[in-house]
């Protein structure tokens, strides 16, 4: 066996090994929602009743977390009636991980079973029609990280050699995602507003800089973040449907920066989490 094929082996065994152990703790639990938490929204994982919670650090070849505002764990129980898994935290090319790494839950939560990702991070606003605030269903991405989850030995058994990303993020489920938000108040009492656009996916971890978001902004872009590409790439692999949702925390106009810290990031965040929470909730229930 040649040394590609040893490593896709090992991988392979890695999700399986990882996947089992989670089975072992699920109980009469088999989800079929899976959710990834970005910065600042992880209290979801809060609402999740009769929950089992499992760190990463027991789940084997399971990297750790590094960033605050990620609880760094997997939270598994109810949720509007169905069962979901949740990811309170997630992981990041800038944190030294591998892509390979990055999107070992993605594999794992399909393993379990899982056919639906609700997928949400936390970004800056390159649209000047956008506010700090804001919440955005992804179309469509840019990758700008510079590498593939996907680079290396393709293993059939999870999906095709070239998997197709015109619809990486499910059309019906932002249609479905619309259509909730109208019943959604806001704190005004108007209806929830959703924005759609264009995610770009940079490797982080410097926010960037004005000729870099004027250059994005440029190419298509909508809001710009460090995360979200690789594990969307994974789970279209995976033959997982996706909705992306992105909480504008910052706006990243070129002209008009500002210096910008994680913490203010997270209390956006933390600010805006009451309209994503009720958005969510009604998809898993509807969905």
């Amino acid at each position: 066996m040649n040394t590609a094929n040893q490593e896709l082996s090992l991988y392979s065994e890695h999700i399986q090994e990882a996947a089992d152990y989670v089975r072992s703790r699920l109980g009469s639990y088999k989800p079929v929602i899976g959710l990834i938490l970005g910065s600042g929204l992880g209290d979801l994982g809060d609402q999740i009743e009769n929950a089992v919670y499992i760190p990463y650090h027991e789940i084997p070849h399971f990297p750790q977390s590094t960033v605050e505002g990620h609880a760094g764990r997997f939270v598994i129980g109810k949720l509007e009636g169905k069962d979901v898994m949740i990811m309170q935290g997630r992981f990041h090319y800038y944190e030294g991980y591998s892509m390979h790494q990055i999107v070992l839950p993605v594999y794992v939560m399909s393993s379990l079973g899982v056919h639906s990702l609700v997928i949400t991070n936390a970004c800056g606003g390159l649209n000047p029609a956008f506010h700090a605030g804001d919440l955005m269903l992804i179309t469509d991405h840019l990758n700008f990280t510079g590498d593939s989850p996907l680079i290396g030995p393709n293993d059939a058994s999870i999906g095709v050699r070239f998997p197709d990303m015109s619809s990486a993020y499910d059309r019906e489920y932002r249609e479905l995602a619309l259509r909730l938000a109208a019943d959604i108040q806001g704190e005004d009492g108007s209806p929830l507003l959703l924005q759609q656009g264009v995610y770009a996916g940079t490797t982080g971890p410097t926010y960037s800089t004005g000729a870099e978001y004027k250059m994005l902004t440029l190419l298509g872009s909508d809001v710009v973040g460090m995360s979200t590409v690789a594990e969307v790439i994974a789970a279209s692999h995976a033959g997982q449907r996706v909705l992306g949702i992105s909480c504008v925390t910052d706006m990243a106009v070129a002209d008009e920066l500002e210096p910008l810290t994680h913490e203010q990031v997270v209390k956006v965040a933390n600010r805006t989490k009451p309209k994503f929470i009720s958005l969510v909730r009604a998809f898993v229930r509807e969905v």
